[in-house]
């Protein structure tokens, strides 16, 4: 097996042989602007790995790991126009750089894209690909307006939030494995115990994307820290912050959570103040640790040799001590 660098580059390199740009040049270019703004390519990366844990060729699932990045893709286009976020890997989103129709249109092209790059297998794999595919866009479209809907809601459960996460982020994560596992036509019960394995290896790493928001280093996160602060987003941080906060501390939450000033400096400031205190930071690092621990366990239950299980695990290992 390749190590994720070279996974990356293989990805990169068939990628870049893609023709993404053609006529009209204003629904493409922003598809290609996205594509290659970066980013660990962590989705493609894991449908590429989980095809070798198989034993097959990675290269089989270049086209699958090319789809699920280009819905991937497809997904921020969308969520950034949403959020109005200004920023995406370090740079100008594509609502900012061009406009919000131009957004909105490219967006759904990338959605047609995704599947047109499952016409490269055969029909059998080809229908257990789009099934998935199909299963796995709906609930990431459920899972967005699930954290609409939070928005204005005081009464979120942490239960509703891990389900929010689930759908919006991990299921795509599982669905990228699994993906690969289809292309290897490994066993189903291997497919499904991958599936398993990367929807809990997602749901650490969404965690930890919640945790970056407001503790990361913008030099090296490349979104803006403090954005789900802004958007006054019920993240894992704020609810457990809610849960152990005392009644002054609730209730200063609940209040900075309820406005959106010209400035957010200070707010951003004094919420992460109250996620130290309360120590919703310190229970928010322990739910990453629980949700990959819960990964390694569905892996060892995988008909595969020691060797790759290692690769695997390694893979979480370092997702969950991410910095970006």
């Amino acid at each position: 097996m390749l190590s994720i660098n070279q996974y990356q580059e293989q990805f990169l390199t068939y990628l870049k042989n893609q023709k993404i740009v053609k006529e009209p040049k204003n629904l493409y270019q922003p598809i290609d602007y996205i594509l290659q703004l970066g980013g660990k390519r962590m989705r493609p990366v894991l449908t590429l790995m989980s095809t070798e844990v198989f034993d097959a060729d990675y290269k089989k699932a270049l086209p699958a790991a090319l789809a699920v990045e280009v819905f991937h893709n497809f997904s921020l286009i969308h969520d950034d126009i949403m959020d109005d976020a200004p920023l995406r890997r370090g740079k100008i989103t594509v609502h900012e750089k061009w406009n919000v129709n131009t957004g909105i249109l490219s967006g759904d092209a990338m959605l047609i894209l995704a599947y047109q790059y499952f016409e490269q297998y055969q029909p059998k794999i080809f229908r257990k690909l789009a099934k998935l595919f199909s299963k796995t866009a709906l609930e990431v479209c459920e899972g967005q307006q699930y954290d609409v809907d939070f928005e204005t809601r005081d009464d979120v459960t942490i239960p509703e939030y891990l389900k929010m996460i689930e759908y919006k982020t991990a299921v795509l994560v599982a669905a990228a494995m699994k993906m690969g596992a289809i292309v290897a036509e490994t066993s189903e019960e291997n497919a499904n115990l991958i599936y398993d394995f990367g929807l809990n290896l997602g749901l650490a790493f969404q965690l930890q994307d919640d945790y970056l928001d407001a503790f990361g280093d913008p030099e090296t996160f490349g979104k803006q820290v403090g954005g789900d602060i802004i958007e006054n987003k019920k993240t894992y941080l704020y609810l457990k912050a809610i849960e152990f906060s005392s009644a002054e501390e609730r209730k200063q939450l609940l209040h900075l959570f309820s406005i959106q000033p010209d400035d957010n400096t200070d707010k951003i400031n004094t919420v992460k103040e109250i996620f130290n205190a309360t120590s919703a930071s310190k229970a928010t690092h322990k739910s990453i640790e629980n949700f990959t621990l819960k990964a390694f366990e569905t892996l060892e239950k995988m008909n595969i040799s020691d060797d790759k299980k290692a690769i695997l695990r390694d893979f979480g290992v370092n997702l969950m001590g991410r910095k970006v």
